[in-house]
């Protein structure tokens, strides 16, 4: 369904896609000043990060096969209205459990509209080249709005409270709003196309199971029973939902799918640049400010060279996916970030000039996996199947970012607990403990010497936690990147193009 307007509809469903993203990672500059303002536990703390990617991965697969049937326009329209009142109610939260409400249904909202954003091109864009390009145009805004979260955050708190940056969602999505029935063709869905709720609820209490057991495990003095029952309920119902799906006759999820390697190294590609994206700059930009002692805005500029490498590397990868193959293009890019990764492991502590190359690095070659892995699945799955093709991709961003807040947050935790040691004598709250944001809380009804103290400890323990996080993605996206050339080479497809 070609039209005219197919550059402003692809201007519409990026700047969508920009809130989506740009609200996974906007928070991570706002966090100490927001977990200070509200109370927050470092659990809590966590769980305002992770409602929003977790509660959006369970619902996904459900709204991109309701987009298939009846019609990803008005899953679109419908998206926007409900990430708007989100928005208003995250920003006012008065409280962390409120405010972990609101980012909840924030996700519901992003989940109705995310799918439909990639559907909606595949279908308007019907030139091979020009769908390229805005395949290569959405992978950058989706990666660039994850990496420029931070940078927004900083700018806006710089001037604002933390709220705003909720708040800047509303003028946007009303403009959205206005605009889309004018210019976004209503592309009818099928209604034959089988839709249920309940997979996607199976799938939620999957992951959530999952991830609490991540968390439980992660605490200084985790409770064994709860982690393992945790883990055994979200394992087994995640086993629950593969199994419902490969019994149906018209599944949310084609999991045969999964059998043509390209498909599988997009998927693969997605979820792992996302853990590494999402990991990397949760614990960068709570670095540079709990212990360099940067302002919101000093982190903002920090960050920046990550962002806008990541934000280049999609169209440019997108004019080149279609000629080296988006298999070769997502293991090539993984090692590039892995090879960022390895020179901030020895270049955080300096400079902004030594951090330069390095941090230019990951964001380019997690931008550019991103741009390969859209175009791996988008263009390896029937027509007929684009919305749960793009549901299956958004789903391996959602998990992976989940997944990296879980795993490298809990593995942060776990290190600074074991490393915050105090000089013998000096006493502290128990809660210093549990992360630097809460010793920095205590230090400030200390004495002054005291003070110091406490907060060298915490600064050195955190620097321990910071440090295990960066190892760790660079061996999970040395193995994935490794996993993906070995399959795409044994199938043959490594040096061909994707059709």
């Amino acid at each position: 369904m070609p039209t005219h307007n197919r550059w402003l509809v692809l201007l519409i469903v990026s700047t969508a896609l920009f809130l989506i993203t740009i609200d996974v990672t906007v928070l991570y500059t706002a966090l100490p000043r927001l977990t200070h303002d509200l109370g927050a536990t470092n659990a809590q703390k966590l769980w305002i990060v992770n409602a929003y990617p977790l509660v959006m991965a369970g619902l996904l697969m459900s709204t991109g096969t309701l987009g298939d049937r009846i019609g990803h326009r008005r899953m679109f329209l419908a998206g926007l209205a409900v990430f708007g009142i989100a928005s208003l109610a995250a920003a006012y939260a008065p409280n962390p459990q409120l405010l972990i409400a609101a980012r909840a249904l924030l996700a519901v909202g992003a989940a109705a509209m995310m799918p439909a954003t990639l559907s909606i091109i595949r279908i308007v864009f019907t030139d091979d080249r020009e769908r390229n390009l805005a395949i290569g145009v959405w992978a950058a805004v989706a990666s660039g709005g994850a990496a420029f979260g931070p940078v927004v955050g900083g700018v806006l708190l710089e001037y604002f409270w933390w709220g705003s940056v909720f708040l800047i969602n509303v003028p946007v999505v009303l403009l959205a709003l206005a605009l889309t029935p004018k210019l976004v063709p209503a592309i009818p869905g099928n209604p034959d196309r089988t839709w249920q709720i309940s997979g996607g609820l199976v799938v939620m209490v999957g992951l959530v199971g999952t991830i609490y057991a991540i968390k439980e495990f992660g605490k200084l003095e985790p409770s064994m029973l709860t982690a393992i029952i945790a883990g055994v309920v979200g394992l087994g119902f995640l086993v629950w939902f593969v199994r419902m799906q490969r019994a149906m006759a018209a599944p949310m999820v084609d999991f045969a799918l999964f059998r043509h390697p390209v498909f599988r190294a997009g998927a693969i590609g997605a979820a792992i640049s996302m853990f590494v994206m999402i990991g990397v700059l949760l614990v960068f930009t709570q670095r540079v400010q709990l212990v360099s002692g940067m302002t919101p805005l000093q982190a903002a500029f920090a960050i920046m060279p990550l962002s806008l490498a990541s934000l280049f590397a999609g169209p440019l990868t997108g004019l080149v996916a279609q000629r080296l193959g988006h298999a070769r293009v997502v293991w090539l890019a993984l090692l590039v970030a892995a090879l960022g990764l390895l020179g901030l492991i020895f270049t955080y502590d300096g400079s902004m000039l030594a951090r330069f190359v390095p941090l230019v690095a990951i964001g380019f070659g997690l931008g550019a996996t991103m741009t390969g892995a859209s175009g791996a699945i988008m263009l390896n799955a029937p027509e007929q199947q684009a919305g749960m093709a793009a549901s299956i991709e958004e789903v391996s961003y959602e998990i992976g970012s989940t997944a990296g807040v879980a795993m490298l947050g809990s593995l942060m935790t776990w290190m600074y607990a074991r490393s915050f040691i105090l000089p013998d004598g000096v006493e502290t709250p128990a809660l210093a403990r549990d992360g630097i944001d809460q010793a920095i809380l205590a230090a400030e009804s200390m004495a002054p010497d005291l003070a110091s103290r406490v907060l060298s400890a915490a600064q050195f323990a955190f620097d321990q936690g910071f440090v295990a996080t960066l190892w760790l993605s660079v061996i999970a996206i040395t193995i994935a990147a490794v996993a993906i050339a070995v399959s795409a080479r044994n199938a043959g497809t490594a040096g061909h193009r994707s059709h």
